[in-house]
């Protein structure tokens, strides 16, 4: 039933866009090591602000209470005597079991004391079982279904059916539905599902290791030893010896026996999952309700755009095949799968005379976090404001704490930054709900509060903490997720903000980073940090410049994984033949560098098991994210007008109106496959000319 959740120009009319020359509190607060906050007196709140959580044995009492209140929502669910909406009952179900689910699943992973780490991983467990209780409730889904089928007796908008629907597809996705014998199946596939994905991801990451005699001696150097073995642990993709890329993409990327049958088991189960569930594809089970619909759409996006970037990323190719040749002084040396990410280094280096972090010096945490201010500021009328926290609210003294804060509306929400990284945090970048937003029945507004999660340094007292182009990126895109979650005003928390369909919840944070490129934006806060010098115009031209080079290759790259992601997912999938057999025939459509024999990259192609399907959604965000960029920011990136009109057509709905409708009525054209297309190769070309006349003024 429930998922839980996981150019430079003028323009006329621009406003005036205050240049940061001193820094503001919220750049300073961000620009120093966070204090220490030592408490003499008060009280401690609770992490979160959640009195309950004092002590880590307050996850006991959430535990108890949302199961106490479950039972009482299904009883008011399945009574005769109903007073509310069907869907708000369920609505506040999903909410009540989020709110500590999403609270213990960050807990588990992100606190540094084991005794909260535990509990919360008691909680989610406990949580799994009371989900699991509820998928195989006949009553409460038979009194859902009544609804969704019939209408329910109390008056409904289009988004409570609308809701209602994902409600009953998420019921039916457990088999509740099914005669009892195929319930009990599905329940199985999900568990074995559940236990190869765990599986194949953890052979995904291992090292390959070959005896020191398999391993021709002058290769062999180049890797380190244990005993009797060599260790080949990645692809060595920048590597300046093309030897040693050769050989470390051929070593690490061969075929496993194990990988192969746990990914050809996982395959062929999801495929029987969605036979079992009504249709015909395990791609068709998991785009329904998507952006794109059906996996018919998506193969026709991934055709037209395969071809139309073919000659595009062909003289990609036939540029680093000259760089290979001049640096080899090998007249007929052609480049490689393993060669591109060294090439495309090797050209900002050479072409744009990118140095090694000359930039980060411009870009202080507290610099960037002030240029974020300013240009939500001028889109929304929304200021980031840094708040003290209360004792015991955080789970670490590195922790920032901001309100977003509207001009009119006042408080949206809270967002977390946990951005520092620490012994025993995950190592990745990404955006946490804590707690997700909707009406009350009393017209107020629940207000989103989010974690946002980085992997940066710790300030020093000698200067703040410094940020690569790369690292900028990401920041704007996690805040963009963020603000998508602040900025939503939904009736219901089961569909506020990034809780949409996953090829859509990517666009509003892939947005943020055409902010991010943009010279006109970052010439607002891009200074240096000990002499407030602005970033001179060359840096700024270079910067953009090396954000898009070779982005037609790697485009294609990530429409040949789409588009393998999507046969392992199609009818195929029931003949459980060989995935590397397949990997070869879809990599001689959609890629312009050959297979290489004897590897099987596929086998650690990891997004498999989360994406399984889905691994299209980054592809078609991208896009979508270009065409709004193109359409309303690209003249000018503070127009106040054209954020309004994002938030309310876009952003305020989260996932209660079908993405597909938001994005044509927002753009007030259909959202075909050629038009989402064209509006790629748009982009791809009008980047590529920049970049050839900024080499062409430096030659």
């Amino acid at each position: 039933m429930f998922q839980l959740s996981r150019t430079l120009h003028r323009c006329r009319n621009r406003p005036r866009i205050r240049l940061v020359s001193t820094w503001t509190p919220l750049a300073t607060a961000f620009n120093s090591p966070p204090a220490r906050r030592i408490n003499f007196t008060r009280d401690d709140v609770g992490l979160f602000r959640m009195p309950e959580l004092r002590s880590f044995e307050g996850f006991y009492l959430l535990r108890d209470n949302v199961e106490s209140r479950t039972q009482e929502l299904i009883t008011e669910a399945v009574s005769e005597q109903r007073q509310r909406k069907m869907v708000d009952i369920f609505d506040e179900l999903s909410d009540s079991l989020c709110k500590v689910a999403d609270l213990a699943e960050f807990v588990r992973i992100a606190h540094p004391q084991s005794k909260y780490t535990q509990a919360a991983e008691q909680a989610c467990i406990s949580i799994c079982g009371v989900v699991e209780s509820l998928n195989t409730h006949k009553p409460i889904y038979q009194a859902l279904s009544r609804v969704v089928e019939r209408g329910d007796y109390l008056p409904t908008t289009e988004v409570d059916r609308h809701v209602a629907r994902l409600f009953l597809f998420d019921f039916e996705q457990c088999g509740i539905h099914l005669p009892e014998e195929e319930r009990l199946r599905v329940v199985r596939l999900n568990d074995y599902i559940l236990q190869l994905g765990q599986k194949f991801m953890s052979g995904a990451v291992q090292p390959s290791v070959f005896p020191r005699s398999q391993v021709p001696e002058p290769i062999r150097n180049y890797f380190p030893t244990s005993g009797d073995n060599v260790i080949i642990t990645g692809l060595c993709t920048n590597a300046e010896n093309v030897q040693m890329r050769e050989a470390a993409y051929r070593l690490y990327l061969q075929p496993s026996e194990s990988q192969e049958d746990l990914l050809r088991d996982l395959l062929l189960c999801r495929h029987e999952l969605a036979r079992s569930c009504g249709f015909e594809t395990y791609a068709h089970r998991a785009l329904n309700g998507s952006t794109m619909e059906k996996p018919e759409v998506v193969r026709e996006f991934i055709d037209e755009l395969s071809e139309k970037l073919r000659p595009r990323a062909d003289a990609d190719f036939a540029r680093m095949t000259q760089m290979k040749r001049q640096e080899s002084g090998q007249a007929k040396a052609i480049v490689e799968v393993w060669d591109t990410p060294y090439f495309t280094t090797q050209l900002r280096r050479q072409s744009l005379e990118e140095q090694a972090n000359e930039f980060l010096p411009y870009f202080s945490l507290g610099g960037c976090m002030e240029g974020l201010n300013n240009l939500l500021q001028s889109l929304y009328g929304v200021r980031l404001e840094n708040v003290e926290m209360e004792p015991g609210e955080s789970w670490h003294n590195d922790i920032y704490k901001l309100a977003v804060v509207h001009e009119v509306e006042g408080l949206l929400g809270y967002i977390y930054c946990d951005f520092f990284e620490r012994s025993g945090k995950p190592n990745q970048d990404c955006h946490f709900t804590i707690q997700g937003g909707k009406r009350l029945p009393d017209g107020s507004y629940q207000l989103p509060v989010v974690v946002v999660m980085l992997g940066l340094a710790q300030p020093r007292w000698s200067g703040p903490t410094l940020l690569s182009p790369a690292r900028v990126d990401n920041l704007f895109h996690e805040m963009g997720h963020a603000m998508h979650s602040m900025l939503a005003r939904t009736e219901h928390q089961h569909v506020t903000g990034t809780r949409c369909s996953t090829d859509f919840a990517e666009v509003p944070s892939v947005l943020m980073e055409y902010f991010a490129g943009d010279p006109r934006v970052l010439r607002t806060f891009a200074r240096h940090f000990q002499t407030h010098e602005p970033i001179s115009e060359d840096m700024l031209s270079r910067l953009c410049a090396s954000k898009h080079l070779f982005a037609a290759s790697e485009t294609q790259l990530q429409v040949f994984y789409s588009a393998l992601d999507q046969e392992y997912h199609g009818a195929e999938a029931r003949h459980g033949g060989s995935s590397t057999e397949t990997l070869r025939a879809v990599q001689s459509r959609y890629y312009g560098l050959p297979y290489v024999e004897n590897t099987a990259w596929q086998l650690r192609f990891s997004h498999l098991v989360g994406y399984g399907a889905k691994y299209y959604a980054y592809l078609v965000s991208k896009t979508i994210a270009s065409w709004i960029w193109q359409t309303y920011f690209e003249a000018n990136p503070y127009n106040r007008q054209a954020g309004e009109k994002y938030r309310a057509e876009i952003l305020a709905h989260g996932g209660a109106v079908p993405s597909r409708k938001l994005v044509a009525n927002f753009l007030q054209r259909e959202m075909t496959p050629s038009v989402l297309a064209d509006s790629l190769i748009k982009e791809i070309d009008a980047d590529e000319s920049k970049i050839r006349d900024l080499m062409v003024s430096r030659s």
